[in-house]
Protein backbone atom coordinates (compact mmCIF):
# COMPACT_ATOMS: atom_id res chain seq x y z
CA UNK A 1 0.00 0.00 0.00
CA UNK A 2 1.26 3.48 -0.81
CA UNK A 3 2.41 5.62 2.10
CA UNK A 4 -0.36 8.16 1.56
CA UNK A 5 -3.16 5.95 0.30
CA UNK A 6 -6.52 7.45 1.25
CA UNK A 7 -5.02 10.73 2.43
CA UNK A 8 -6.13 14.17 1.25
CA UNK A 9 -3.42 16.78 0.73
CA UNK A 10 -3.62 20.50 0.11
CA UNK A 11 -0.74 22.22 -1.71
CA UNK A 12 -0.48 25.99 -2.15
CA UNK A 13 1.73 27.56 -4.78
CA UNK A 14 1.00 24.52 -6.91
CA UNK A 15 1.93 26.17 -10.22
CA UNK A 16 5.59 26.53 -9.20
CA UNK A 17 8.36 23.99 -9.60
CA UNK A 18 8.31 22.65 -6.03
CA UNK A 19 4.51 22.79 -5.89
CA UNK A 20 4.04 20.75 -9.06
CA UNK A 21 6.72 18.22 -8.11
CA UNK A 22 5.09 17.81 -4.70
CA UNK A 23 1.64 17.35 -6.20
CA UNK A 24 2.91 14.66 -8.55
CA UNK A 25 4.77 12.75 -5.85
CA UNK A 26 1.98 12.90 -3.26
CA UNK A 27 -0.42 11.63 -5.92
CA UNK A 28 2.02 8.86 -6.85
CA UNK A 29 2.08 7.84 -3.19
CA UNK A 30 -1.72 7.60 -3.12
CA UNK A 31 -3.00 11.00 -2.01
CA UNK A 32 -5.93 12.94 -3.42
CA UNK A 33 -5.19 16.61 -3.87
CA UNK A 34 -6.52 20.12 -3.52
CA UNK A 35 -4.16 22.40 -5.41
CA UNK A 36 -4.13 26.18 -5.44
CA UNK A 37 -2.35 29.22 -6.79
CA UNK A 38 -3.29 32.63 -8.15
CA UNK A 39 -4.40 31.29 -11.54
CA UNK A 40 -8.06 30.50 -12.13
CA UNK A 41 -7.11 27.12 -13.60
CA UNK A 42 -4.28 24.74 -12.83
CA UNK A 43 -1.46 23.85 -15.24
CA UNK A 44 -3.12 21.85 -18.00
CA UNK A 45 -0.57 19.04 -18.16
CA UNK A 46 -0.44 18.61 -14.39
CA UNK A 47 -4.21 18.51 -13.95
CA UNK A 48 -4.55 16.04 -16.82
CA UNK A 49 -1.98 13.76 -15.16
CA UNK A 50 -3.75 13.84 -11.81
CA UNK A 51 -7.25 13.43 -13.21
CA UNK A 52 -10.19 12.95 -10.87
CA UNK A 53 -7.92 12.70 -7.84
CA UNK A 54 -7.19 16.44 -7.89
CA UNK A 55 -9.22 19.63 -7.78
CA UNK A 56 -7.97 23.15 -8.40
CA UNK A 57 -8.96 26.38 -6.71
CA UNK A 58 -7.70 29.91 -7.10
CA UNK A 59 -6.27 31.15 -3.82
CA UNK A 60 -4.56 34.39 -2.87
CA UNK A 61 -2.90 33.14 0.31
CA UNK A 62 -2.81 36.64 1.78
CA UNK A 63 -6.62 36.63 1.96
CA UNK A 64 -8.41 34.92 4.83
CA UNK A 65 -11.52 34.21 2.75
CA UNK A 66 -9.50 32.49 0.01
CA UNK A 67 -7.78 30.23 2.52
CA UNK A 68 -11.10 29.37 4.14
CA UNK A 69 -12.64 28.58 0.76
CA UNK A 70 -9.70 26.33 -0.13
CA UNK A 71 -10.16 24.26 3.02
CA UNK A 72 -13.93 24.09 2.47
CA UNK A 73 -13.31 22.73 -1.03
CA UNK A 74 -11.11 19.99 0.44
CA UNK A 75 -13.75 19.00 2.96
CA UNK A 76 -16.68 19.27 0.55
CA UNK A 77 -14.89 17.32 -2.18
CA UNK A 78 -13.03 14.64 -0.26
CA UNK A 79 -14.52 14.77 3.24
CA UNK A 80 -11.27 15.29 5.12
CA UNK A 81 -7.92 17.08 5.15
CA UNK A 82 -4.88 15.13 6.29
CA UNK A 83 -1.92 17.00 4.82
CA UNK A 84 -1.21 20.66 4.10
CA UNK A 85 1.87 21.85 2.23
CA UNK A 86 2.07 25.63 2.63
CA UNK A 87 4.39 26.30 -0.27
CA UNK A 88 3.25 29.59 -1.82
CA UNK A 89 5.97 32.26 -1.73
CA UNK A 90 7.68 35.04 -3.63
CA UNK A 91 11.28 36.24 -3.72
CA UNK A 92 10.70 40.00 -3.99
CA UNK A 93 13.29 42.42 -5.27
CA UNK A 94 16.95 42.39 -4.29
CA UNK A 95 18.41 45.52 -2.73
CA UNK A 96 20.30 46.79 0.29
CA UNK A 97 18.47 47.92 3.42
CA UNK A 98 17.77 51.61 2.89
CA UNK A 99 17.49 51.08 -0.85
CA UNK A 100 14.79 48.41 -1.13
CA UNK A 101 11.29 49.79 -0.68
CA UNK A 102 8.86 49.26 2.18
CA UNK A 103 6.33 48.25 -0.47
CA UNK A 104 8.63 45.41 -1.53
CA UNK A 105 9.14 44.36 2.10
CA UNK A 106 5.41 44.43 2.82
CA UNK A 107 4.55 42.39 -0.28
CA UNK A 108 7.08 39.66 0.52
CA UNK A 109 5.95 39.48 4.13
CA UNK A 110 2.30 39.42 3.09
CA UNK A 111 2.72 36.37 0.85
CA UNK A 112 5.45 34.50 2.69
CA UNK A 113 4.40 35.11 6.31
CA UNK A 114 0.81 36.34 6.42
CA UNK A 115 -0.01 33.69 3.80
CA UNK A 116 1.42 30.92 5.96
CA UNK A 117 -0.31 32.22 9.09
CA UNK A 118 -3.61 32.46 7.22
CA UNK A 119 -3.20 28.92 5.95
CA UNK A 120 -2.33 27.58 9.39
CA UNK A 121 -5.33 29.40 10.85
CA UNK A 122 -7.63 27.41 8.57
CA UNK A 123 -6.04 23.97 8.50
CA UNK A 124 -5.02 23.63 12.15
CA UNK A 125 -8.54 23.67 13.64
CA UNK A 126 -9.70 21.07 11.10
CA UNK A 127 -6.78 18.78 11.89
CA UNK A 128 -7.10 19.27 15.65
CA UNK A 129 -10.76 18.26 15.52
CA UNK A 130 -9.80 15.17 13.53
CA UNK A 131 -7.05 14.28 15.99
CA UNK A 132 -4.40 14.01 13.30
CA UNK A 133 -2.75 15.89 10.46
CA UNK A 134 0.54 17.03 9.01
CA UNK A 135 1.54 20.54 7.95
CA UNK A 136 4.75 21.24 6.08
CA UNK A 137 5.76 24.87 5.62
CA UNK A 138 8.27 25.61 2.89
CA UNK A 139 10.96 27.88 4.28
CA UNK A 140 14.47 28.03 2.80
CA UNK A 141 18.13 28.07 3.69
CA UNK A 142 17.22 31.77 3.83
CA UNK A 143 15.45 30.86 7.06
CA UNK A 144 18.70 29.66 8.61
CA UNK A 145 21.26 32.28 7.58
CA UNK A 146 21.53 35.82 6.27
CA UNK A 147 22.18 37.09 2.76
CA UNK A 148 23.10 40.66 1.92
CA UNK A 149 20.68 42.56 -0.31
CA UNK A 150 17.81 40.14 0.23
CA UNK A 151 16.48 41.20 3.64
CA UNK A 152 12.69 40.95 2.98
CA UNK A 153 12.95 37.38 1.72
CA UNK A 154 15.42 36.34 4.43
CA UNK A 155 13.23 37.88 7.15
CA UNK A 156 10.13 36.13 5.84
CA UNK A 157 11.78 32.73 5.75
CA UNK A 158 13.10 33.11 9.30
CA UNK A 159 9.62 34.17 10.41
CA UNK A 160 7.88 31.04 9.16
CA UNK A 161 10.33 28.89 11.14
CA UNK A 162 9.04 30.66 14.25
CA UNK A 163 5.45 30.10 13.16
CA UNK A 164 6.19 26.43 12.62
CA UNK A 165 7.57 26.02 16.14
CA UNK A 166 4.49 27.64 17.69
CA UNK A 167 2.12 25.57 15.56
CA UNK A 168 4.01 22.36 16.36
CA UNK A 169 3.66 22.98 20.10
CA UNK A 170 -0.02 23.77 19.73
CA UNK A 171 -0.68 20.80 17.46
CA UNK A 172 1.26 18.07 19.27
CA UNK A 173 -1.35 17.35 21.98
CA UNK A 174 -3.92 16.89 19.20
CA UNK A 175 -1.88 14.59 16.96
CA UNK A 176 -0.97 17.34 14.49
CA UNK A 177 2.62 17.53 13.27
CA UNK A 178 4.19 20.70 11.83
CA UNK A 179 7.65 21.13 10.28
CA UNK A 180 9.51 23.30 7.83
CA UNK A 181 11.40 22.09 4.80
CA UNK A 182 14.25 24.46 4.04
CA UNK A 183 15.54 24.01 0.49
CA UNK A 184 18.83 25.41 -0.69
CA UNK A 185 19.20 26.72 -4.24
CA UNK A 186 16.80 24.67 -6.36
CA UNK A 187 16.65 24.67 -10.16
CA UNK A 188 13.34 26.52 -10.52
CA UNK A 189 12.02 29.77 -11.95
CA UNK A 190 12.52 31.46 -8.58
CA UNK A 191 16.26 30.79 -8.61
CA UNK A 192 16.52 32.06 -12.17
CA UNK A 193 14.80 35.26 -11.07
CA UNK A 194 17.06 35.62 -8.04
CA UNK A 195 20.11 35.24 -10.27
CA UNK A 196 18.79 38.09 -12.42
CA UNK A 197 18.14 40.17 -9.30
CA UNK A 198 21.65 39.58 -7.96
CA UNK A 199 23.37 40.26 -11.27
CA UNK A 200 21.12 41.87 -13.92
CA UNK A 201 23.98 42.19 -16.40
CA UNK A 202 25.20 38.62 -15.98
CA UNK A 203 22.81 36.13 -14.31
CA UNK A 204 25.24 33.35 -15.25
CA UNK A 205 27.89 34.99 -13.08
CA UNK A 206 25.48 34.92 -10.14
CA UNK A 207 24.73 31.28 -10.91
CA UNK A 208 28.41 30.36 -10.83
CA UNK A 209 28.95 32.31 -7.61
CA UNK A 210 26.08 30.49 -5.91
CA UNK A 211 27.35 27.12 -7.12
CA UNK A 212 30.66 27.91 -5.48
CA UNK A 213 28.89 28.15 -2.11
CA UNK A 214 27.23 24.73 -2.34
CA UNK A 215 29.45 21.85 -1.21
CA UNK A 216 27.48 19.42 -3.39
CA UNK A 217 28.46 21.52 -6.41
CA UNK A 218 25.01 21.76 -7.95
CA UNK A 219 21.51 23.12 -7.51
CA UNK A 220 18.94 20.72 -6.12
CA UNK A 221 15.83 19.62 -7.96
CA UNK A 222 12.20 20.22 -7.12
CA UNK A 223 11.76 16.45 -7.00
CA UNK A 224 14.36 16.15 -4.23
CA UNK A 225 12.43 18.68 -2.15
CA UNK A 226 9.19 16.83 -2.85
CA UNK A 227 10.73 13.61 -1.51
CA UNK A 228 11.34 15.26 1.85
CA UNK A 229 7.81 16.67 1.93
CA UNK A 230 6.35 13.26 1.10
CA UNK A 231 8.39 11.60 3.85
CA UNK A 232 7.28 14.14 6.47
CA UNK A 233 3.67 13.72 5.30
CA UNK A 234 3.80 9.97 5.83
CA UNK A 235 3.43 7.73 8.85
CA UNK A 236 7.14 6.96 8.65
CA UNK A 237 7.72 10.43 10.11
CA UNK A 238 5.21 9.98 12.94
CA UNK A 239 7.55 11.37 15.63
CA UNK A 240 8.88 14.25 13.52
CA UNK A 241 7.43 17.61 14.53
CA UNK A 242 8.69 21.08 15.36
CA UNK A 243 11.83 20.72 13.28
CA UNK A 244 13.71 22.16 10.30
CA UNK A 245 14.55 19.74 7.50
CA UNK A 246 17.15 20.97 5.06
CA UNK A 247 17.43 19.92 1.43
CA UNK A 248 20.51 21.91 0.52
CA UNK A 249 23.53 19.86 -0.51
CA UNK A 250 25.36 20.78 2.75
CA UNK A 251 24.93 24.50 2.03
CA UNK A 252 24.13 25.29 5.69
CA UNK A 253 26.55 22.76 7.20
CA UNK A 254 29.49 25.17 7.35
Amino acid sequence: MSDLSGKVALVTGASGGIGMATARLLHERGARLVLSDLADEGPVELMAELGKDAVWCRCDVTQEADNAAMVRIALDTFGTLDIAVLNAGIEGRAGAIGETSLENFDRVMAVNVRGVFAGLSQVMPVMKRAGSGVVTIISSTAGRRGTANLSPYITSKHAVVGLMKCAALEGAPHGVRVNTVNPGPIATRMMEQLEREFSPDSPQAAHEQLLGLIPAGRYGTAEEVAEMIAFLSSGRASYCSGNIYGVDGAYTAG
